[in-house]
């Protein structure tokens, strides 16, 4: 036994144990994640199932069954429940009842005293829609700009789904139009609002403003004609949305009438086969991925809070790489290894421990409001008092992350730089280099792959820090993306929405916790993957780096 311990063979099962322990944790998570997200876009079977209360009425239910709960006897009776005597323990089943517009809640818990058992028709339909969440409940007749068929006739499953589709294009055309075109308009009408504010700020001769004051009124009136013609094709689109009506009967028996210009799918997930739920769910999916958040983000999709998170991180990567790599360079190349260059030294170490809202409170302090104002006071007089760079943005989110981040790619810099050997320095210096062709042609392109190790650790943690940025530019919602079609095409005074920040505001700040717990899953595991594919994308870029020097070196 004495022998085994001597011979180191415990610790390499200890080490491989405790990998071994972290790499299932790691798994167990991230199926945690996947299951409880991913699970949501799944096309969940419509439950029915008729109630009987004490005083024998009858209360039928119809909804998706969420989960079930065990609680004590005397918790459900505190609760309001019934309970029979000499129970114990009572399961109670979450029902997602939707039809929040006609019941006031989306959820509804019911205990299996009473309960029939649970049935899945056919014809119980799911009605995805952008207000008022999910309805469910059982087709009667849809109404095509006054023309009735029946829901029983053949065509009505025809006729609905091309309904629905032509009301989605329709939608379509109006958010294109309320957003490019008309926002494009805005945009230049903002833009000729601007240049009489300099004209009158600059005062110039009177032949010079006559002339300006003409361009600028030749130029709106032709942009308000343009605005008009929008408007009236917006009214034409708005009038068509309009013509299509699904009456649905509840399962209270009462019939409501929907406008399917609110609807954006209406499906039968119990008469579905496999391989159409299959496709159903790659379908949502993609529309989680792709589309616009709705509905205080408890429904919809989450491509801003991706497209905001990718950018600021690529804005900061470009930011902090050429300072972060050139003060390790001064500090390790250049500057006298005395007193002083030991207290900057520590003073890099200590930043990197310091909690990330105090470089948030920093950045709005120093970044947004001295920065950013003096900027618009300098080149932005014309919009004052309405802020330009003096407010929260994706510059000076980015910036904030750059600082946060920059004691990292420092260290790793420097520590790469004192790994290569002196003799390698000594053999170029001997050979006739001097000493920057020795450092910027042998020294740096050897010490690329801690420059590079630097660089994934620092997007690993900007890509999910949450607290700075609430301060300096990251938002619940934003209705524009920095980059766009309008000149100059990127955007850095615009506000984001930030993938982390996205899992926050739905999960602690959203008004129906439940409808929002399976998108905070999807979401979480969506950020983990995001920073995998960037860690990814660095690591072979170091590590093809590393075979490149390594071979030249060679």
């Amino acid at each position: 036994m004495k022998s085994w311990f001597k011979s180191g063979a415990p610790w390499i099962w200890l080490n491989g144990g405790a990998v071994a322990i972290c790499m299932l944790m790691v798994i167990g998570l991230l199926g945690l994640i996947a299951v409880r997200g991913f699970g949501h876009f799944w096309p969940t079977a419509v439950a029915e199932v008729v109630v009987t209360e004490q005083d024998g009425s009858r209360r039928v239910i119809l909804g998706e069954r969420v989960r079930s709960q065990t609680i004590p006897a005397a918790v459900a009776k505190d609760a309001g429940y019934f309970v029979p005597e000499g129970t114990e323990l009572m399961t109670r089943w979450l029902f997602k009842q939707g039809n929040r517009d006609q019941t006031g809640r989306d959820f509804i818990w019911e205990t299996e005293v009473g309960m029939a058992a649970v049935e899945y028709p056919d014809n119980a339909f799911t009605v995805e829609r952008r207000e008022w969440g999910n309805f469910y409940g059982y087709p009667v007749r849809l109404t095509l700009d006054g023309q009735i068929i029946d829901a029983e006739a053949p065509e009505f499953q025809q006729a609905l789904k091309t309904s629905v589709e032509r009301s989605i294009t329709l939608h379509d055309d109006i958010k294109a139009i309320e957003r490019r075109r008309i926002g494009r308009i805005n945009t230049d009408i903002e833009a000729l609002r601007l240049d009489q504010r300099r004209l009158d700020l600059a005062d110039p001769s009177a032949d010079v403003r006559e002339a300006e004051e003409a361009r600028i009124l030749l130029r709106s009136t032709e942009l308000n004609a343009e605005y008009g013609e929008l408007r009236d094709e917006l009214d034409q689109l708005y009038a068509s949305t309009t013509r299509d009506i699904l009456t649905m009967r509840m399962a209270s028996g009462d019939d409501v009438d929907l406008s399917l210009a609110t609807v954006v799918r209406v499906t039968a997930p119990n008469a579905m086969s496999l391989p159409t739920k299959m496709v159903q769910y790659m379908v949502r999916l993609g529309e989680f991925l792709s589309e616009d958040p709705r509905e205080a983000n408890t429904e919809g999709g989450i491509f801003p809070a991706i497209f905001g998170t990718i950018t600021m991180v690529f804005v900061m990567t470009i930011i902090v790489t050429p300072f972060g790599i050139f003060a390790a360079i001064y500090l390790r190349e250049y500057a006298r290894q005395g007193t002083m260059t030991r207290i900057i030294r520590i003073s890099v170490y200590n930043l990197a421990g310091v909690p990330s809202i105090v470089y948030g409170v920093f950045g709005l302090g120093f970044f947004v409001y001295f920065l950013g104002g003096n900027i618009d006071r300098m080149f932005y007089e014309a919009s004052l008092p309405a802020p330009t760079f003096g407010t929260p943005g994706l510059f000076w989110a980015s910036l904030t992350l750059a600082l946060l981040t920059l004691p990292i790619v420092i260290v790793s810099t420097e520590e790469g730089l004192a790994r290569i050997p002196s003799t390698i320095r000594q053999g170029s210096l001997a050979l006739g280099a001097t000493k920057a062709e020795t450092l910027w042609k042998v020294i740096v392109p050897l010490a690329t792959p801690a420059m590079m190790t630097g660089m994934i650790l620092a997007i690993a943690r900007a890509a999910g820090e949450v607290a700075p940025l609430m301060l300096v530019g990251v938002v619940k919602l934003a209705p524009t993306l920095p980059i766009d079609g309008i000149a100059p095409f990127i955007h850095l005074e615009r506000k984001i929405m930030h993938l982390g920040f996205h899992i926050y505001d739905v999960g602690f700040q959203s008004p129906n916790v439940e409808a929002a717990r399976p998108l905070v899953y999807a979401t979480a595991l969506i950020l983990v993957l995001l920073i995998v594919i960037l860690n990814l994308t660095a690591i072979s870029i170091r590590n093809h780096l590393r075979e490149r020097y390594r071979s030249a070196s060679d």
